[in-house]
């Protein structure tokens, strides 16, 4: 799960590293770094799906040697074209086998522990989103054997053959047991409405908004709106719509979608603010998330063993402590002017404080209720919801954040200072709508 999410923010660390060796394009650099979100976002319920029918053990393990074996031609391809097509590759791996983490959790973890074990991954994913770029800075910076910004792909393999090892010989196999034939229709068009809907948000930015942004748009609601025709018909869905009637699933992937959308561009803004706006390097910009990855990594534990006697109480505490942070970040930014690393500092370690009790109890709260026939789609939509939050924060917040950073206009600092003071009113506004949408979740858990 770490290496999966890692990857969707490491590259962007070794992007101009990247551009430079392979004398690639902006155009190709972009889809470098989309390329695996797209594919990532895309195939995820389909993954969590064929799970069920062909067993979660045996898709999560294939999942890995796809990822292991795409890092590899990541790391020595010769061109923006191949390094393209194996970062593809790369995201179809992570989404075979990314919804069977959760699935496993779910099936093997009784209720009672479940809120820890749940807690102890919602860390993992936590520093994964933090840390992406201070481990892609000292990967890059180290120049390890030579190897330059193909380190961050490098590291993958170790870590991909140690978990298929380890997979082998402890995940136990399971099924759905009243799952019979994959639902071809309903994938065709679920993966066209995916699409359609994350190809535009992630190209959007970039390319100015045209017309045909907009018409993706339009076009993926046609697209949803005829799966969900198709599901109510078969006799063996791809997503069985009856789980968006249980509150804390529908109401949680919303919040999911919220959550990684704030935390997704927060994070960009911060990167490009600290090296673009004040000239910090890689490795220099990686150093100032350390604080906030400390604090958040303590934080989650503690949520943790916090969830099962407090419940919804611990999710409250740390959206409004979330919400507190970007809005004393704004205020400081706003107030002060220029952006300096020891002015933002501590409102991050106050974001990541709020973060940590919000982000680990939140994954056993949308799937708290969800029973073992349907844990395969249900984590394939929870998965799929941290890809497309992600996409959307980056192109709303985003944004935002590039109309107010004009360092050739205010200066490096000041424009630094005003991108990111927009950034965080952007995602202030956003903290404020998961707020609400906590205190709607359901208060009690249920055992099973």
């Amino acid at each position: 799960m770490f290496m999966a999410i890692l990857d969707s923010y490491i590259a962007i660390v070794a992007g101009p590293a990247i551009q430079s060796d392979l004398r690639a394009t902006d155009g190709e650099l972009q889809w470098v770094l989309a390329s695996y979100q797209l594919a990532y976002a895309v195939f995820m319920i389909t993954a969590g799906r064929i799970a069920d029918l062909h067993g979660r053990k045996r898709l999560f393990m294939l999942g890995i040697v796809v990822f292991t074996l795409a890092s590899i031609a990541c790391a020595v391809a010769p061109s923006p074209g191949v390094l393209v097509a194996a970062r593809i590759v790369q995201g179809l791996g992570a989404a075979m086998a990314v919804p069977q983490v959760f699935g496993v959790i779910t099936l093997l973890v009784p209720p009672a522990g479940r809120h820890r074990v749940f807690g102890v991954l919602g860390v993992v994913m936590g520093l994964a989103t933090i840390g992406g770029q201070l481990i892609g800075g000292v990967l890059v910076g180290a120049d390890l054997f030579g190897s330059g910004w193909r380190a961050v792909f490098w590291v993958n393999v170790p870590i991909g053959i140690v978990t298929l090892l380890l997979a082998a010989k402890y995940v136990p196999e399971s099924k759905a047991a009243g799952a019979r034939r994959l639902d071809v229709p309903g994938v065709a068009v679920l993966t066209a409405a995916l699409f359609l809907l994350t190809f535009p948000l992630i190209q959007g930015q970039e390319a100015g908004w045209p017309w045909w942004t907009w018409a993706c748009f339009a076009a993926s609601l046609v697209a949803f709106a005829t799966f969900v025709f198709i599901e109510r018909r078969v006799g063996d869905p791809l997503m069985n719509l009856a789980l968006f009637r249980l509150r804390s699933f529908s109401l949680g992937l919303v919040l999911v979608i919220c959550v990684y959308a704030l935390l997704s561009s927060y994070y960009l803004a911060l990167s490009v603010s600290l090296q673009d706006g004040l000239g910090l390097s890689a490795l220099e910009s990686g150093l100032v998330y350390v604080p906030t990855a400390v604090v958040f990594f303590i934080s989650g534990l503690v949520a943790g063993r916090l969830a099962p006697k407090y419940g919804r109480r611990v999710l409250e505490a740390g959206s409004i402590i979330v919400t507190i942070g970007y809005l004393s970040a704004a205020v400081l930014l706003l107030t002060i002017g220029e952006m300096t690393p020891g002015l933002v500092v501590p409102t991050l370690m106050l974001q990541g404080l709020g973060g940590g009790l919000l982000i680990t109890p939140l994954l056993n709260s949308v799937l708290a209720r969800i029973e073992p026939d349907a844990v395969g789609m249900a984590s394939g939509a929870l998965s799929t919801a941290q890809q497309v939050g992600a996409a959307l924060g980056v192109a709303v917040v985003g944004a935002v954040f590039f109309t107010s950073f004009r360092p050739d206009v205010d200066g490096p600092a000041q424009a630094a200072g005003h991108g990111f003071a927009a950034a965080s009113l952007g995602v202030f506004v956003i903290a404020v709508i998961v707020t609400g949408l906590v205190f709607l979740l359901p208060r009690t858990r249920v055992s099973r």
